[in-house]
């Protein structure tokens, strides 16, 4: 891993579009090569068919389709839940950045984190 590497957590993917942050944008220009586990998106093609939670459907919705326009790389967690499948992952790749708003995630995590500043401004912490 030589460039900067950053992994997105669901919550953030949906989090960002919900609040129209352009992270894709952000990440390029920052230098960033962007990961998204297969897991994760399996979890938006799941809540984007889900009967309720209308505005996270929609929001689901939204964020396959920028997945769809956007570059990134697919990786594979292999783990029983996505969430151990992230920490697992950050411990073997101790430069990576971990995009996740998900407190547990981040408490768990000693990697470097990726998260939303206020309403509208992504900061690595």
């Amino acid at each position: 891993m030589a460039r900067k590497v950053v992994l997105l957590d669901t919550n953030f993917i949906l989090t960002c579009v919900k609040q129209k942050i352009d992270f894709f944008s952000y990440l390029e220009e920052e230098g960033f090569q962007i990961l998204i586990p297969s897991e994760v998106i399996k979890e938006l093609e799941k809540i984007s068919l889900s009967k309720q939670k209308l505005r996270f459907r929609d929001a689901a919705k939204l964020s396959l389709g920028l997945l769809n326009k956007n570059k990134f790389k697919r990786v594979t967690l292999n783990a029983k839940n996505t969430d151990l499948g992230i920490i697992n992952f950050a411990k073997q790749n101790p430069k990576l950045t971990v995009a996740t708003l998900d407190r547990d995630l981040k408490n768990k995590i000693t990697n470097k984190k990726l998260i939303i500043r206020g309403k509208k401004k992504l900061e690595i912490v």
